[in-house]
């Protein structure tokens, strides 16, 4: 994906031109999504990878952050879920299980993740579509978002309310929730300490991605043993993957999918 790149991968168009594709044609843009997913599914797959963080689900909004840009295939909720929907199918048809993002939706934020904290108020019923019809998806990564109308003093990542009422409840995700990476600044804390409370609050696992090899001790020695219910969250990921890329000809599907785009 961003960081498999050419000579020794394949290219593959953002997700904005997906969606601008299906707003001309909508078969012709699904079909693009899935092309995409599945060669992305390929390619992670022959690597040695099984879990490839995509798609992104949430929508865009004009007066939102541009942190998001055109990872996000739209502003409309049925596109985007359709077109989650379509480029998920792609990956596990390729050998990879997909991770919706960033849920329970990034679209709103006027802030940058990576850099502070976004705060979001009122609700958006609308943001949580895709990721309803996305439900089915084997894992989610959570958004460090502090969304004052379900949780007022944590931040998603960090809150058993919007976990279990919102992303298990509302949303009716049931797959493997790991967290964003806990090193982001939204986030204040240790790393342990973070890791025990996205635990604690209903994520199954974590991200913790600065490679400082102290920072990675501290939360390992902080993070309690994986619970058994997580188990049978990754389990039932794995069992999803359709093991079909043998059957698919990687060359084939890079030349429908750019003649889909041209």
């Amino acid at each position: 994906m961003a960081r498999l790149r050419p000579p020794y991968w394949h290219s593959h168009p953002a997700a904005a031109a997906l969606g601008v594709l299906h707003d001309r044609d909508p078969a012709a843009g699904a079909r693009a999504a899935w092309l995409t997913g599945a060669l992305i599914g390929i390619d992670c797959a022959l690597a040695g990878i099984g879990v490839a963080c995509a798609p992104v689900l949430d929508l865009r909004y004009p007066d939102a952050h541009d942190v998001i840009g055109d990872r996000s295939f739209g502003s409309d909720p049925q596109a985007v879920g359709a077109l989650g929907r379509a480029f998920a199918e792609g990956m596990l048809a390729g050998g990879v299980q997909p991770v919706a993002k960033h849920i329970p939706g990034h679209g709103r934020a006027r802030a940058d993740s990576h850099l502070e904290l976004p705060v979001v108020s009122g609700s958006a019923p609308e943001e949580l579509r895709p990721f309803i019809d996305n439900a089915f998806v084997p894992w989610a990564m959570t958004a460090h978002i502090l969304y004052t109308e379900w949780d007022p003093h944590h931040a998603a990542t960090l809150s058993p309310l919007v976990i279990e009422r919102i992303i298990r409840g509302a949303i009716g995700f049931q797959g493997v929730l790991v967290s964003d990476d806990l090193s982001m600044r939204a986030l204040q804390g240790a790393p342990g300490a973070l890791a025990a409370a996205a635990l604690a609050a209903g994520c199954d696992v974590v991200l913790h991605c600065t490679g400082v090899l102290e920072d990675s001790r501290a939360l390992l020695e902080a993070c309690p043993p994986i619970t058994d219910r997580a188990l049978e969250r990754l389990r039932a990921g794995r069992a999803m993957v359709r093991r079909m890329r043998d059957a698919l000809d990687p060359a084939e599907l890079l030349v429908e999918r750019d003649r889909l785009l041209a």
